[in-house]
């Protein structure tokens, strides 16, 4: 919904810090790996299969976004992966964090999109048992 607003740059950058979300508790699962799917079909992107955790650079990947509103599409889209397998781990709390502080948006914030990203979590989860 909101990552069709992104750049076409953007889109392939967030499609790789979401693999590397995903990835950074060593619990790459089912629901986390649909969330990505549902990502690239919303971006009109493929999936990254060859997504390499030891290569990639948080830092210059983060460097990709510039507007404010990308940067609150990424943190808000992120949370969503994050309540996928409902736990919000102390490795993902620490990334969002780091990811936060280098956007620099208000830190106060940050628990506002977790709480977002739960509700829609839980709602995608709903919506699919409807139409199974």
């Amino acid at each position: 919904m909101l990552l069709m607003k992104l750049e076409p740059k953007e889109k392939f950058s967030f499609l790789q810090l979401a693999h590397y979300l995903a990835r950074i508790d060593n619990d790459y699962g089912t629901r986390e790996q649909e969330v990505i799917l549902e990502y690239c079909a919303e971006m009109g992107i493929e999936n990254d299969n060859d997504f390499e955790l030891e290569s990639f650079d948080l830092k210059t990947t983060l460097k990709d976004f510039k507007s404010q509103k990308s940067k609150k599409i990424v943190l808000l889209e992120l949370m969503i992966l994050i309540h996928a397998d409902d736990k919000f781990d102390f490795q993902e709390r620490n990334l969002i964090l780091q990811i936060n502080e280098i956007f620099q948006l208000p830190q106060k914030d940050i628990e506002f999109y977790s709480q977002w990203g739960k509700a829609t979590a839980a709602l995608y989860t709903q919506g699919k048992l409807f139409i199974e």
